[in-house]
């Protein structure tokens, strides 16, 4: 089957435009839809075969199309998504599907409805390292898995004002309401879904209780009054009291384990694209701290040394291959490739790495196109969306209650 796709938003979209080139038996692009005019153009030029749509409502009554990829800005993934799927159209949604728990009830039972395919698309969960990992954690290579981190760290000052110095949906334009960079963890997926696939999180165990923490917002007002001129109202201090630089979240689940999040969109520093580890009781990974850094692992009975290690207490009760034992010492993830590196980097990885976000994006539109054609149950369905993205509206009201701690909400029993 041939997946007929529709991309709404084309400015994200456009970097998926060489990933569907790659994926033509798959995917057959036929409509982009984007209110502007030129961004339009830019789709269509040498392309008479590719209809252009101004906007989603007229989009989704194409009766061509059978899929819509929602690139649009974050605020309204969930209303466009409704409304692909109202019009029998399957959907791929850009992160976070949600920015309300309102939505995330109206999604789940919208899909449950029509019955057609929905899938959030967290490239994060296909990076060759996180899917690595989750070969090894689900092996049972950690042993029981107790603990997790994740932290998204990108300065996006950046991308605040227009050229027209009016603010973009990112710095809280007027009417957008919350944001990415509201008092609370406003983009929480690409830290968040690795691990929840890690620790499986709706297959076996769930997030029951959240609580977050935020800094004051310094750097947004630095950046603002740099770039504004003196006088602007958003050069003030006051203009950004409702936003954060730094967020931390905190999330017990069901079977208590505990994960640890921070999100950062301000702070100025070089990009860390992704930050995680994992704990258990048999080992641990731990990524690299930054692109020079490779992710290392340690795992009991094949890497070297042991755990624990205090050797001089010598009057203390040890195993007996501890005896005469050295420290545990890490080594590289990228040694444990031959036994667990997972099939889709071992069959496809060199097309993937020509796709963004360290190949996440030619894996998430592999993965839509096999679940429409009925191959697979998406790997990233509507559940693991809501829960996911529910941890944005969920740490804002953390925030406001200063940091008491929330239930999270079983989307699968409502």
């Amino acid at each position: 089957m041939t997946v007929r796709l529709a991309v709404a938003g084309g400015n994200r979209g456009s970097r998926f435009d060489q990933v569907l080139s790659g994926l033509q038996d798959q995917i057959e692009l036929v409509a982009v839809c984007d209110p502007s005019d030129a961004v339009r153009t830019a789709w269509t030029e040498g392309r008479p075969e590719l209809t252009a749509y101004s906007s989603l409502e007229e989009l989704v009554e194409d009766p061509t199309i059978d899929a819509v990829f929602i690139a649009t800005p974050m605020l309204l993934h969930a209303r466009q998504a409704l409304t692909a799927l109202d019009a029998g159209k399957h959907v791929l949604s850009e992160v976070t599907a949600t920015a309300t728990l309102e939505e995330c009830y109206e999604l789940v039972e919208t899909v449950e409805k029509t019955g057609l395919t929905y899938m959030m698309a967290e490239n994060y969960c296909y990076r060759r390292e996180a899917m690595l990992v989750k070969q090894m954690a689900h092996a049972g290579e950690f042993g029981e898995l107790t603990y997790a981190e994740g932290a998204y760290i990108h300065d996006c000052r950046d991308l605040m004002f227009n050229d027209d110095l009016s603010r973009t949906w990112r710095g809280g334009a007027s009417g957008t309401g919350n944001t990415q960079s509201s008092r609370g963890n406003g983009y929480p997926t690409h830290s968040l879904g690795p691990i929840a696939q890690w620790l499986g999180i709706n297959r076996g165990d769930r997030l029951v209780r959240t609580t977050t923490f935020v800094t004051q917002s310094a750097a947004r007002q630095e950046w603002a009054q740099t770039v504004l001129p003196d006088g602007h109202p958003d050069s003030t201090d006051a203009a950004w009291a409702d936003f954060t630089d730094s967020a931390t979240t905190l999330i017990q689940t069901e079977k208590g384990r505990v994960i640890c999040l921070r999100k950062d969109s301000a702070s100025p520093r070089p990009h860390n694209m992704a930050l995680h580890s994992l704990q258990g009781t048999r080992g641990a990974y731990i990524s690299g701290r930054h692109d020079d850094e490779e992710p290392l692992a340690w795992v009991s009975g094949k890497s070297g040394g042991v755990s624990p290690a205090n050797f001089s207490y010598t009057d203390k009760a040890r195993p007996a291959e501890h005896v005469g034992s050295s420290r545990a010492e890490w080594q590289s993830l990228w040694d444990f490739t031959d036994e667990f590196e997972h099939p889709y980097w071992r069959d496809l990885g060199d097309d993937a790495r020509e796709a963004g976000h360290g190949g996440g994006d030619y894996f998430v539109m592999y993965d839509f196109a096999r679940a429409v054609a009925g191959e697979i149950e998406p790997p990233i369905d509507v559940y693991d969306a809501v829960t996911w993205s529910s941890i944005f509206p969920l740490s804002i009201e953390n925030v406001k209650r200063n940091g008491e701690p929330i239930d999270v909400p079983d989307f699968k029993r409502r």
